[in-house]
């Protein structure tokens, strides 16, 4: 319920804004939602009652495991799994509430990795940690869709991008491209696709708005095979296609908090840009086009344009925004500009400027003070950096700090005394 607002009704009433029929329906409305909505606290603490069981009779049998028979531990290591699948089937028979069957299928994900590791170390299956995972994730999916369970899904999901990371990223050997990773990230999208659908503003779809963007982000390396000139291309497009997809209407008309695609596309880009703009940045070799690196590049590029695209034909493209287009200019620089630092230097360093003053010109349009200081900030590390590789003397430097400090207090400064303009003249 809402209790702020359930306060100040004998207020509103008092002060004839509403009248008593009003506030009494308002209430009674608001009783009624808190009665059907399920309760949010108790699911959290079945979850965690989930995990502490799991882990308590992980350590139980581990402190005596060294003195059962070969049979035993066989039994033991089935027993919390046929548990787990009794406590799930009462769950989904009885029709039992959320709060149950996140329980259930959180008790049942923990139990499946258990046995098969128990297993494993009982009859020494020979294997190694990417199978073991692999063979977990695809057990446990299923379970994402028999409970529509929102914390077993990112369980999976921490799971499969932990995968990734195991075989992607591996020093001890050549590490290998985890292909199985989209597989296994696609089969999480239709339960992604429900929530944005009948619940786009839970706080649980919120979560997966950030945990997507964040998987893919750690992940994208590992599919850099031996071009890793081309892995900065592809994690510039990557966060651009983030950008492009925060922008889509969906998620533009949410709280930006809400949207982690468009904070983490355009933290990426600018992270991104700022590292290129060093000079030493673009003394590369020329890449080969017949590479792994450059199929990933040119998809992420295509799912970009596409994007664009359908956005124009469906009128969402009202203003230009640099940041919808920087790939499109990177990539033209990666073909041509390689090889050729003064020009690639220059150029980013102008694209950096003109995102921080686009940037500005967003929080200035939109009243924001977050969105505009965000691009003050960005013309400040832009600054930053020159400072450290320029020869320029430390009195021009110390200018340049001076000039940018003084562009925050105004640009703050004007923009405070438009909002009280404006309230002024809403009270008239």
């Amino acid at each position: 319920m809402n209790s702020k607002l359930i306060k100040d009704l004998p207020d509103l009433v008092t002060n004839d804004v509403i009248s008593q029929d009003v506030a009494s329906k308002i209430e009674q409305y608001y009783l009624a939602k808190q009665q059907q909505a399920p309760n949010r606290l108790f699911a959290v603490f079945g979850v965690l009652g989930s995990l502490l069981v799991g882990l308590g009779i992980i350590l139980i049998l581990a402190h005596n495991w060294d003195n059962f028979p070969r049979g035993a531990k066989t039994i033991l290591a089935f027993l919390p799994l046929v548990i787990g699948q009794c406590i799930v089937a009462f769950s989904i028979l009885k029709k039992k509430s959320v709060a149950w069957k996140e329980a259930s299928g959180t008790f049942l994900f923990f139990t499946i990795g258990s046995s098969i590791a128990l297993v494993s170390q009982i009859y020494n299956i020979p294997g190694n940690l990417s199978t073991y995972i692999l063979t977990w994730i695809i057990l446990s999916l299923p379970l994402i869709y028999l409970l529509k369970s929102n914390t077993v899904a990112i369980l999976n999901m921490i799971c499969i991008t932990y995968y990734a990371c195991e075989l992607g990223y591996s020093f001890m050997s050549i590490g290998h491209t985890p292909w199985l990773y989209l597989v296994m990230m696609a089969l999480i999208v239709p339960h992604y696709y429900k929530l944005l659908k009948h619940h786009k503003e839970a706080n649980i779809t919120s979560i997966f708005n950030w945990l997507i963007p964040i998987s893919l982000t750690i992940v994208l390396g590992a599919f850099v095979d031996q071009l890793t000139e081309l892995g900065f291309l592809m994690y510039l497009l990557l966060f651009s296609l983030f950008y492009n997809v925060g922008k889509t209407p969906f998620f533009d008309e949410q709280k930006l908090r809400r949207n982690g695609y468009l904070i983490f596309g355009s933290l990426g880009i600018v992270i991104m840009v700022l590292t290129m703009s060093f000079d030493d940045f673009w003394y590369m070799e020329r890449f080969f086009f017949n590479s792994q690196e450059t199929y990933v590049s040119t998809i992420l590029f295509a799912a970009n344009l596409g994007l664009l695209i359908y956005s124009y034909s469906k009128g969402w493209l009202k203003t230009f925004n640099f940041f919808q287009f920087v790939f499109i200019l990177f990539s033209v620089m990666y073909l041509f500009g390689l090889n050729i630092p003064i020009v690639g230097t220059i150029v980013v360093n102008f694209i950096v400027l003109a995102l921080g003053v686009t940037t500005i010109k967003i929080g200035i349009d939109k009243f924001h003070f977050g969105v505009l200081n965000y691009g003050l900030l960005i013309i400040t590390a832009l600054v930053t950096c020159r400072f450290f590789d320029t020869n320029r003397s430390f009195v021009i430097r110390g200018l340049l700090f001076v000039c940018v400090g003084l562009g925050f207090f105004l640009t703050n400064y004007v923009m405070l005394k438009k909002q009280k303009s404006r309230v002024e003249s809403l009270k008239h």
